[in-house]
């Protein structure tokens, strides 16, 4: 849903609204740990990453960095920007819009880390670093279509990098560090192959989408995608008004999330479902409470609700209940898990 260089809005697409509120929750708090987004071809997932990051507020950057550091230093800075700094330069500023960096399926690792110039190194004495994927990335959104397809080694290397906000990479001895914080979203279709089970459980929310069957909202965007295609900039100026409300929704989101209060009685309850549905390790509760937080701060909330953890229970969940449990709790509702444990303050 791309003609040129003009997007289909975000606002635009039909139906698929928990898909759209994983990436918007994402988008306001990168922490959450990204989004999978699994389903069959033609259900909107990639037209719907793209089209977020028109969404998200612009970046003040150095304008001559290569990695897109903050000149204000409130993000990690780049081994670059630091020694300029250091040197007591004034770092130049500019203004951009965030943007959707794409991962080839074919890349190599050289290409995602990046590479060294190992004889430079040895010779000058100089740390000569092309930058790769991770670079771009930094402060973007990064966007892994079929990222079932990818080598392992590669998935690894990128969760690591989301996990840890940098990106490290050595050669013979000669190590370079730099920031590499984004959003990341990965797609694929399971018919063409899963993910590993602890990869899988490295992303922070699990989607899964399917063709719409509602005769009404079918043919809506069928309408929608003809009218786009054959005017797609009358298209768009149609729908400013719905990206731009989204737009300072998120925004608003941003700013305020630290303020959005979690009061313990909402942890008590995230913990008691995932011991409900014998959930491993803690990363499930940790997410959960991130989401839940978003999702307030998204509505222009001071307090998370436990209606809220309900909204995002089904996505942090999707991936990391074994497919035994989930067949032995099937039906089970997750709404009254939370508030039969939210009526107690203190766990049992």
């Amino acid at each position: 849903m791309q003609t040129g260089r003009t997007i289909f809005p975000f606002t635009a697409i039909v139906g698929q609204e928990t898909m759209k509120r994983a990436l918007i929750l994402n988008a306001i708090n990168p922490a959450i740990g990204g989004v999978l987004i699994r389903g069959e071809k033609g259900t909107a997932k990639s037209t719907a990453v793209r089209a977020l990051a028109r969404l998200l507020p612009e970046l003040e950057v150095v304008a001559d960095c290569r990695f897109g550091c903050a000149p204000d230093g409130s993000s990690p800075r780049c081994y670059e920007c630091s020694e300029r700094v250091a040197r007591g330069e004034e770092l130049p500023q500019a203004t951009r819009q965030m943007r959707v960096v794409e991962l080839p399926i074919n890349a190599s690792e050289d290409r995602v880390v990046g590479s060294i110039d190992i004889e430079a190194a040895i010779k000058k004495g100089e740390k000569e670093y092309e930058p790769g994927v991770l670079a771009e990335a930094n402060r973007n959104l990064l966007y892994v279509d079929e990222v079932n397809l990818l080598d392992d080694h590669i998935v690894d290397v990128l969760l690591d990098a989301a996990a840890m906000g940098t990106n490290t990479v050595e050669r013979e001895g000669v190590s370079i560090s730099h920031p590499a914080r984004f959003i990341l979203v990965g797609t694929m279709n399971p018919e063409e192959g899963e993910l590993r089970p602890q990869l899988l459980d490295r992303f922070g929310l699990c989607v899964d989408v399917e063709g719409i069957r509602d005769v009404r909202q079918r043919v809506e965007i069928v309408e929608r995608r003809e009218a786009f295609e054959d005017d797609p900039e009358a298209f768009v100026r149609g729908w400013e008004r719905e990206e731009a409300d989204e737009a300072e929704r998120i925004r608003r989101a941003i700013a305020s999330l630290a303020d959005v209060a979690v009061d313990r009685g909402i942890l008590v309850a995230i913990a008691r479902l995932g011991i409900e549905l014998e959930v491993d390790g803690h990363r499930a509760d940790l997410v959960n409470r991130k989401a839940a937080q978003a999702v307030a701060a998204h509505e222009g909330r001071e307090r998370v609700t436990l209606e809220d953890v309900e909204r995002v229970a089904p996505m942090v969940l999707a991936h990391r209940v074994r497919p035994q449990v989930a067949a032995a709790r099937r039906g089970l509702d997750i709404g009254e898990i939370l508030r039969s444990a939210g009526n107690g303050s203190q766990p049992a």
